[in-house]
């Protein structure tokens, strides 16, 4: 079970470290201008001029695979970190406090559980318009409820702790009790949580982008290939096939990884495969 965990985590960082590097690194990969368009070479197939072929607008497909990753991948992170600092800060004063202000947190975030994500994202980015803003904004909206709910199960274990208790009794304050003791004691399980809402979040991203959404062409970006393909994907079938194979990897590597993470850093789990 270790090795097929060591296996699992080694291949899972080596394709999301080629999905980042590939795209860090686009400007100095990528043979063409993602933007630059060539009517004259429109919906060729992989040739040695261009190696992915072109799109409905003659623009290299290989340069825009190649780009098509950063908006997705930043957006991704930064709408997880978000939704996971307000879910965290949520969670904590939940947890930690309890009474008519846990009571008052948790009905607020069953209430944003329980409304459809996809549904609220799309009214939510239909509502303010397609762009970067209100896609981060609809994404931390719908995913802030997972990260409460769940950090403040694991406070309201930690709080009855002896050694809270005996901090408690030395005088420390709430504040040192949840930055110094609270908090680290639950970062592991909330690292495992981030990595596979990142998965999801990245999903949902394609998702928008699909309907028209989230990432506005020309911007280089997966699933607005997908989106523009659709006219040709019997003639062309290239164009759908590349960039959801990269999608489908950049998911696929982030829920090894998160896998991978759970069996590592989760206590429990290792007492079990150990009993």
């Amino acid at each position: 079970m270790k090795n097929k965990g060591k296996v699992q985590l080694v291949i899972a960082l080596l394709i999301l470290g080629i999905i980042i590097i590939s795209s860090i690194l686009a400007p100095l990969l990528a043979p063409y201008d993602p933007n630059l368009t060539n009517m004259a070479s429109r919906l060729q197939g992989p040739s040695i001029k261009h190696l992915l072929g072109t799109d409905a607008l003659g623009r290299d497909m290989l340069s825009r695979v190649l780009y098509g990753g950063r908006a997705s991948m930043l957006l991704a992170l930064t709408a997880t970190t978000l939704s996971m600092l307000v879910g965290m800060v949520l969670g904590v004063i939940a947890g930690y406090y309890g009474g008519v202000i846990d009571w008052c947190i948790t009905i607020l975030a069953n209430i944003f559980q329980g409304i459809p994500g996809t549904c609220f994202m799309i009214a939510i980015a239909g509502v303010l318009g397609p762009s970067i803003q209100s896609l981060l904004l609809a994404l931390v909206l719908t995913s802030w409820a997972g990260f409460s709910l769940i950090v403040r199960t694991e406070v309201l274990c930690l709080r009855e702790e002896p050694y809270i208790e005996g901090m408690r009794c030395l005088g420390s304050s709430d504040l040192r009790l949840i930055i110094y003791h609270i908090i680290p004691n639950m970062i592991n399980n909330t690292i495992i949580l981030f990595t596979t809402r990142v998965g999801r979040c990245v999903l949902s991203i394609a998702s928008l982008s699909f309907l028209g959404l989230g990432v506005q062409p020309p911007t280089p970006d997966w699933s607005v290939m997908i989106n523009d393909a659709r006219m040709h994907y019997r003639s062309a079938p290239h164009l759908i096939i590349v960039p959801g194979l990269c999608i489908f990897f950049l998911l696929l590597s982030i829920n090894m990884l998160g896998d991978a993470l759970r069996d590592r850093l989760d206590v429990k789990n290792q007492e079990v495969l150990e009993c």
